[in-house]
Formats: C-alpha cells, structure tokens, sequence
C-alpha cells in the first residue's frame, strides 16, 4: 500500500483538521455512486479511505510516523531494529545499541503474547494479534434506526458493520477477527469500531428521549389546530392545543429510541415555540394593540423582581 500521505496529497506535518478536509474533498469526488461501474474509481476511494483511516486515528498515525507499523497497518519492529542501527552510525563506526534494546523489546512482545496463547506443539507458542481501533461516523438517524455501514481499514479492507438500533455517540463495536494478524498460527485479534453521531439540524437526545423545537404561527397558539411534525420514523400529525405558550411540551408516546438496556422505547417531547411573521404586519399589530386596551395581564407576575 503506498504512503498515506500521498494517498491523500498532504504534508507529513498536516494537521488532523487539514486532513479531514482533504478527505471530504476526495471522498466527495470519489464516492463509487457517482462512478457507477468504474472500478479504478472505486479503488481509489478505498484507497483515500484507508489512507484517512490510519492518519485520522492519533495513535495509528504517531506509530506509523515512528516506523512502527506500515500504511497496511501491520507490525515493523524488524524495521525499527534496522533503522535504529542505521540511525546511530557515525563517525567513529555504528552503535549497535539502540538496535539490541529494540531487539529484546522485540522478543520481550513475542514471549508476552505466546505466553498468553498458551503452548503449541512441537514447543512453539502462537500470540494473538493486536486489537485494533477504527472510528465511525454515522447520522442522527442511522443511530436511532440502526444501519449496516462500511469502514475502511488501514489495508484497503472493506469491514461491514451492522449498527444496532439505538447505539450512543462513543460505544464501541466489536468485531471478532478482523484486528491484527497473530504469531505463528495465533488467532488475530479483534477490530473495535467507535461510533461518533452526528448532530442533527431538528432533534436532539435526551437519554432515549427525542426532543424536538417546533415553530408555531401566532394563530395556532391562540386558536389550537393540527400540524405536522417529523419523528424518527416518519411525519406524524399532532393536536396544537388553544392558548399554547412558548415552551409548552408535548408528548409523542414511545416515539423516541430504543433504551439498549432495558428493551424499551422513549417518547418524542415537542416543544413548542411561537414565531412572528418575519415582517412587521399593520394589520396584526392593530388588532393586538385594540386587544390590550381591553385586556390587561402580565406574565411576569411570578418572577421575583
């Protein structure tokens, strides 16, 4: 796999924020459903995906950036013996020091995981490979209703994740098989996939409640009628009440998410917000202007100044 990033055409010092928007760039450009049937096009955007899954991760990045691991994302302590060698080579001949230390931390890891794997025959220990950590972000909605979605891995890999209904923002999923391969004959080690949602531009969450701001003309307030809201589902139709103020809540019974937990459902609160027109209307204003000549009250007869 070639360097990451080149993949992505940015500078081995790029801040992460540059290389989430390079990402989004290429990823917008690449996306297979806008080249439909061109497989180069389908490569690439694996590739970028790959490339922004390893540099996107703090600790996948800091180790490939040490040697550490390839752009694949497996194991180069091998690598770092021989680089360290090399790097401490001068002039008074090469220093085999740093080389050795690496060497037995090496063997050190090795020994470490064989002796967790347990004996194998012929006096030979498997170690299971390393866990490895991806992240995923998905929608509002695909959190709510559950989803099946893909990540890229670091070697091109494409994983297919199943979201189950009602996951919150920094759950993890495990994946059992898919991390890094293990030592002789060792089973790998598993993939973690943490969830990152995101916000959505109407609802907000509660626990497994949903909440929703809904605007309402003046007219509604006063007089009441029927309106229809979004839920996580589906449109609905709800009853505005006469008199309602901003502020006033309603309730949609077990509209909200899945509780994971204890296997039941939330409710979708509505809280409803009265909205002028977004000109001031002559007419209206002499209408409310002859109403309170007659009608005299204040709402802020219960706050304490």
């Amino acid at each position: 796999m070639r360097d990451p990033y080149e993949i992505l055409g940015v500078a081995r010092t790029a801040p992460l924020e540059e290389i989430k928007q390079t990402y989004r760039k290429l990823a917008k450009e690449l996306h297979p459903d806008l080249h439909p049937g061109k497989k180069e096009i389908e490569e690439r955007f694996k590739e970028v995906s790959a490339a922004y899954t390893l540099l996107s991760d703090p600790a996948l990045r800091k180790r490939f950036d040490a040697g550490e691991i390839d752009a694949s994302g497996a194991e180069q302590a091998a690598r770092r013996f021989y680089r360290n060698y090399t790097r401490n080579q001068g002039s008074q001949g090469p220093s085999f020091e740093a080389g050795f230390a690496d060497f037995a931390d090496l063997f050190s890891s090795f020994f470490a995981d064989a002796h967790r794997a347990g004996p194998q025959p012929g006096g030979v220990r498997a170690g299971r490979g390393r866990d490895a950590q991806y992240q995923l972000e998905i929608s509002f909605l695909e959190a709510a209703n559950g989803a099946a979605k893909e990540v890229a891995l670091p070697s091109g890999k494409m994983l297919r994740v199943k979201i189950p209904e009602g996951i919150e923002d920094g759950q993890s999923i495990r994946l059992a098989g898919q991390g890094q391969p293990g030592s002789f004959g060792g089973p790998a080690g598993d993939a973690l996939v943490t969830i990152r949602i995101a916000p959505h531009p109407w609802f907000r969450r509660d626990g497994a409640n949903v909440v929703l701001e809904l605007p309402i003309t003046i007219a509604e307030a006063v007089l009441g009628g029927s309106v229809t809201v979004p839920t996580l589902t589906g449109p609905v139709t709800i009853a505005i009440p006469k008199n309602a103020s901003t502020g006033k809540r309603l309730r949609l019974k077990d509209k909200g998410l899945l509780d994971r937990k204890s296997d039941k459902r939330g409710h979708q609160f509505v809280d409803l917000k009265i909205v002028l027109p977004e000109k001031p209307d002559p007419a209206l204003e002499d209408a409310v202007e002859a109403w309170a000549m007659t009608h005299r009250y204040d709402p802020r007869r219960h706050l304490p100044w």
